[in-house]
């Protein structure tokens, strides 16, 4: 049987060689401080600077190694069956304007990798939402007559380019797919010739209100501005707008595949539940094909590796794989009404804003996301600025997913706090991660291959939930708001900031 890779690695952080930037060490001035580095932090940075601010951009660890480096990377306006839903919850005009802003983003990517002569894999492609269920063609003729009345070109088809049986689906011409690591590493190129500046592996932590607000980092230096972005895709400052309480985070798979077999194109994502998605990366004689899905809340799943194996018997049963060169996960943020949150980060603050909650299409909404916040940080009105406005509010459906979603954390929190643990650290294997009892306390513990023993309190940082082991990817995942910490305990995702405290182990601890 073909073996998963050993450890996940993400094909596009992995095929590209990235340039290294500094560490900020001392206080500075700037227009626009931008917190963030993947597709929305880097695009208002490359936005600004053309428009002469000068920029800095902070990274909490490498640039594009965020979400950006973990995406699938299609361009596209169709993010799954959402046309009807939006036209249902908000009218016609809105659902319309989230398409045009969607597609508005494609075409400046298209023009942007033409103009500025970008070599970034950037192909055309058909996106397709298909099923294999009888059950489900009412649902894409539902979305289809959305597209009608969107004025979206789309039709329904019963054919697909892959070995697939399916009932039906629907096709949206002209959409797009490309390398998010090599079109962004050239954008980042253009904001440093525009005298503007990125710094990695500097986490930001607070910013000091006012009319020239001033942003601090972990290593205590200050940067005063006139405006501040945060495009961490958690906001690190969510306690501002209460943001981890108006969203949940999902996390989803992707292998990368090499197949013996002709690719003819297409971008595809099932319908029907468990989600299926499958587009290729043409890099040499042979193709990469990406198949992901597996989608789940963040840090509730028991057991992660088995997605990896889930997907790759899809796989198989698909194409003829010749060799599994990658698996890597991802994680995204879903806000209560599924519209992303773009622009002032309260009612109250206006010159400081946010952009999150892209629910897995990143490339275009944080694109979209990109030129609303260079709009506003110019003061120029923008007709999606109603949309995505942070602090909306819709009865329908924004009330009955707030208390789900917010009742799903209390379960968690709860659960967390009367799980019973027996296990010693001496019993933990190598290559294991487990949840362990020292001096009756939970803990969690991880023996790496080197037999060295790393142990960790398991109470997350951000508000004292418990975290969950990840086999499939060795890090300790809060089921509650999505943080994610490494196996020695540092933040790999917010909200929390602050690392798990690590614990030293000594024998008279042992449970």
């Amino acid at each position: 049987m073909i073996q998963l890779p050993q450890f996940p690695q993400s094909y596009w952080t992995t095929s590209v060689e990235q340039p290294e930037f500094p560490k900020l060490t001392s206080d500075m001035d700037a227009d626009v401080v931008i917190v963030g580095a993947g597709i929305t932090g880097i695009t208002a940075g490359y936005l600004l600077s053309k428009e002469g601010k000068k920029v800095v951009i902070l990274e909490a660890g490498r640039i594009l190694h965020g979400t950006t480096g973990h995406t699938t990377a299609k361009i596209t306006a169709q993010h799954d069956l959402i046309y009807d839903e939006l036209i249902h919850h908000f009218g016609e005009d809105k659902a319309r304007l989230y398409y045009e802003a969607n597609r508005e983003a494609l075409l400046f990517i298209r023009k942007t990798v033409e103009v500025e002569g970008i070599i970034c894999d950037l192909a055309d492609e058909d996106a397709y939402i298909y099923t294999q269920s009888e059950d489900t063609i009412a649902k894409l003729e539902k979305e289809r007559r959305a597209y009608e009345k969107l004025g979206i070109a789309g039709k329904l088809t019963d054919h697909i380019d892959l070995p697939i049986a399916i009932q039906s689906a629907l096709v949206m011409n002209n959409q797009a797919q490309f390398n998010p690591v090599l079109y962004l590493m050239a954008l980042t190129d253009r904001i440093i010739r525009s005298n503007s500046q990125v710094f990695e592996n500097t986490t930001a932590v607070k910013v000091e209100e006012g009319d020239c607000p001033v942003v601090v980092t972990e290593s205590g230096n200050r940067i005063t501005c006139q405006h501040v972005i945060s495009a961490s895709h958690f906001p690190f400052l969510d306690w501002k707008g209460f943001y981890f309480a108006r969203m949940h985070a999902e996390r989803s798979y992707v292998l990368g595949i090499r197949i013996g077999q002709e690719y003819n194109g297409g971008m595809y994502l099932s319908a029907d539940q468990p989600k299926r998605s499958i587009r290729v990366v043409r890099e040499g004689k042979e193709p990469l094909i990406l198949v992901g899905g597996e989608g789940h809340k963040a840090g509730q799943s028991n057991c992660t590796i088995k997605h990896y194996e889930t997907l790759q018997s899809f796989a198989t049963s698909v194409f003829d794989v010749k060799e599994i060169a990658y698996r890597w996960s991802t994680q995204d943020l879903v806000t209560l009404d599924k519209l992303p949150y773009v622009g002032q980060i309260n009612a109250r603050t206006d010159n400081i804003f946010v952009a999150t909650g892209y629910r897995k299409w990143g490339m275009t909404n944080g694109t979209v996301a990109a030129h609303l916040l260079k709009n506003r940080v110019l003061g120029i009105k923008d007709r999606y600025q109603d949309l995505f406005d942070p602090s909306r509010l819709h009865a329908d459906p924004d009330i009955k997913s707030f208390v789900s979603e917010n009742l799903n954390v209390a379960k968690e929190l709860i659960s967390g706090k009367l799980e019973t643990v027996y296990r010693s650290p001496n019993s933990v294997a190598v290559g294991e991660g487990a949840l362990v009892l020292i001096n009756g306390k939970r803990a969690g513990a991880y023996r790496d291959p080197d037999d060295q023993l790393h142990l960790v309190d398991t109470t997350c940082t951000h508000m004292g939930c418990e975290t969950n082991w990840n086999d499939g990817d060795r890090t300790w995942d809060c089921p509650c708001h999505g943080s994610r910490f490494s196996y020695t305990g540092e933040v790999i995702e917010g909200p929390a900031k602050k690392p798990l405290v690590k614990i030293e182990f000594a024998p008279e601890y042992e449970a």
